[in-house]
């Protein structure tokens, strides 16, 4: 008898994940615009226009720290470089980079500057370190994203022109479960610890997804703003018990809304796909 009949054993099919309902049809009706939603946990996953590219906005910090902690990770880059700040650094909103010019700010200042208050010089500063957005469209591709479009610098890639710096809800999350919750991510624990500690404390978007979470539930996340319509925010959502919850929301608003008009949209749309995945 031959032994490697014997010998040679099935790996188990994996279970496709639960695709749930989520109709966030009368949310759109109601404040005008265009949502954005993908939510995924456990086996688990639901969607609203899931598919449909959105202007990701200031979220793609999120994953520029990610690029760069891999870049720690390989040699490449160290988090206690010291990078030099100038004036020809400078555009729109620098809280952190700004007061830094003429002398300079590490690595890891840089990143958690663009991470926990969105400073754009630093997305910059860290985009042009990496070696230009061709690496930065690199780290997408590498974690199987063929869906990201990566096209300018800040504050440019606000601006909405076509499919330009685009991401969909769905990828989005995909990207998110691969980097902060699968078991074969390419972060390290260090480098995932410190991604994790700056989407936490963020001071942004208090009334966008963690307005619309339990009380004592955590939320990490980023958030992004266009200034003319875009408000969006994205992460992991940690309930005190059972699995991680990875949420994406991308909302166009109309013009004339308000900003506490959009924020309580990406609320509400927060409740309604915990409420998909059985959470209230």
């Amino acid at each position: 008898m031959a032994l490697g009949a014997c010998a040679r054993t099935t790996e188990p099919a994996m279970a496709e994940p639960v695709v749930l309902d989520l109709d966030l049809s009368a949310l759109e009706a109601r404040h005008g615009g265009r949502l954005g939603v993908a939510v995924a946990t456990e086996g688990k996953r639901a969607a609203w226009r899931g598919d449909e590219r959105f202007v990701y906005c200031s979220t793609f910090k999120m994953y520029l720290a990610a690029a760069t902690l891999l870049r720690v990770q390989s040699g490449l880059e160290r988090l206690d470089r010291a990078i030099p700040i100038t004036a020809a650094d400078m555009v729109s909103h620098a809280p952190v980079t700004q007061p830094a010019v003429g002398s300079t700010l590490t690595i890891e200042q840089l990143m958690k500057g663009t991470v926990e208050v969105s400073d754009n010089p630093a997305a910059n500063i860290l985009i042009r370190e990496m070696g230009g957005l061709e690496p930065f469209r690199a780290f997408y591709r590498g974690l199987g994203d063929t869906i990201t479009r990566v096209d300018r610098l800040e504050p440019e890639m606000n601006r909405l022109d076509g499919d330009k710096d685009t991401i969909t809800p769905d990828q989005s999350t995909r990207n998110i479960e691969r980097l902060l919750v699968s078991a074969d991510t390419p972060l390290s624990p260090a480098s995932k610890t410190l991604l994790m500690r700056w989407m936490t404390e963020t001071p942004t978007g208090q009334g966008r997804i963690r307005a619309g979470v339990p009380v004592g539930w955590t939320v990490a996340h980023k958030t992004g703003t266009g200034g003319y319509g875009p408000v969006n925010d994205i992460g992991l959502i940690l309930p005190p018990t059972g699995a991680p919850i990875v949420l994406a929301v991308y909302f166009h608003a109309t013009a004339d809304s308000t900003d506490a008009q959009r924020e309580a949209v990406i609320a509400e749309a927060t409740r309604q796909a915990l409420k998909a995945l059985g959470h209230g």
